[in-house]
């Protein structure tokens, strides 16, 4: 397999905003950036094509050489050249991301072995929390940031973590990247995956941006005299690069992370993906694929205080497939938490989360992007139990507050 990210670089970043932070002061609490459902822009002849198996042209998802032949055979009916095909999925779902022409597209759809065609998208940062435009946000957490001793995040406390972990299974973070040198982390960089190729980004796995670092440190951060103390403590994390330094990507580089996924992960493994955009079929569908092998995703509902099944992957469901929404210390929902039962399976603490960051450091985040990793370190330690609903649930069917 080969993956690149076709970087069409403006004076903002290509790609999919997500559920991820604006602020960086590492030293004071910190608001999570939240998405708009209604921003998002398309990238230009730039396409995601699903295939299906028929009795004409027959595979199995994760048979590479089978799925090639008829992409192969796709390819060259419809007129298209290798050179215009950016990324190839043969795992979590079968097809590619290519650049096409409106007329290429039309002849592709008329093939009875594409499933569909799906725009690829870019989205922007909305305005964080607490600015004019950026909706309200709630009281952020504090605590020392790290700075001498070893302190348990309320959260890790109110999941029942702070274990060490002794199992085989790994998190795997689709994400920013992940301070491959955090004192506070176990990272294995030798099995990750980056969706970008060129620049800053696609030099390193390394985290520019903090925000996977801090979902790292959640899950897994480790049980020693320093920093804090993750749910599944002392886990191996292994960073998945799909988002950059701005935190943004596309539909289209997400997608190749989690094929990475279906690809390298066992049963058992977790794979966290704090991130999240407009509804799209191509990611849902690449999710519940590649769950179905045993690895449980664990996803963010969005900070958008609206309906979880309108935002992706938070809509996705099925089978080792898990959405959280997010409350604050006292069992009270987010005010920017999505809602929605289904796809919502559990609530976990997002407000006020201190955590691993970049460059070493530590720092207080906001959102569903910190409520996912509870739940995923609480998988990784085995099966979940629940301990209450939270408080104030929007959509009237309060969420089980998930606990190891």
């Amino acid at each position: 397999m080969r993956y690149k990210l076709l970087l069409k670089l403006s004076s903002w970043a290509l790609v999919i905003a997500l559920v991820s932070t604006a602020c960086q002061n590492v030293t004071n609490t910190t608001e999570e950036t939240s998405t708009s459902p209604d921003i998002a822009t398309n990238i230009e002849n730039q396409y995601i094509v699903k295939l299906r198996s028929t009795a004409d042209n027959p595979f199995q998802l994760g048979k590479a050489n089978e799925i090639d032949e008829v992409r192969s055979s796709v390819l060259q009916e419809a007129g298209i050249s290798r050179d215009n095909v950016i990324t190839y999925y043969d795992h979590a779902i079968a097809g590619f991301t290519a650049t096409l022409t409106p007329e290429q597209a039309e002849r592709l759809k008329m093939l009875d072995v594409v499933e569909y065609i799906e725009q690829d998208r870019i989205v922007t940062f909305a305005p964080p929390c607490g600015t004019p435009n950026g909706g309200p946000c709630d009281g952020g957490g504090g605590g020392d940031d790290g700075g001498s001793g070893q302190e348990t995040p309320y959260g890790i406390t109110r999941v029942n973590g702070g274990v060490t972990y002794t199992g085989s299974n790994v998190a795997w973070i689709l994400d920013s990247g992940v301070d491959l040198d955090h004192p506070d982390l176990n990272v294995d960089a030798s099995r990750g995956f980056n969706a970008f190729t060129s620049g800053k980004d696609g030099r390193s796995l390394d985290d520019g941006d903090g925000h996977g670092t801090h979902v790292a440190g959640t899950i897994a951060a480790i049980d020693n005299s320093t920093g804090v103390i993750g749910v599944a403590a002392g886990a191996t994390v292994i960073p998945v690069k799909v988002l950059d330094s701005r935190g943004s990507g596309s539909y289209s580089g997400v997608i190749g992370g989690v094929d990475h996924v279906a690809a390298n992960g066992n049963a058992g493994d977790v794979a966290n993906m704090s991130l999240g955009g407009p509804f799209s079929q191509a990611l849902n569908d690449a999710v519940e694929g590649a769950s179905s092998g045993g690895v449980k995703f664990v996803l963010a509902a969005g900070n958008e205080s609206t309906d979880a099944n309108n935002r992706s992957p938070a809509s996705a469901n099925g089978n080792n497939v898990y959405t959280i929404s997010a409350m604050n210390s006292s069992d009270n929902w987010a005010s920017y938490s999505n809602y929605g039962n289904p796809p919502v399976d559990y609530c976990a603490p997002g407000t006020g989360i201190l955590s691993t960051y970049r460059n070493g450091g530590y720092a207080t985040l906001n959102g569903t992007s910190m409520a996912a990793p509870h739940a995923a370190g609480v998988l990784l330690l085995g099966n979940p139990s629940t301990d209450g609903t939270v408080n104030g649930d929007p959509d009237g069917n309060a969420d089980p507050i998930i606990v190891h």
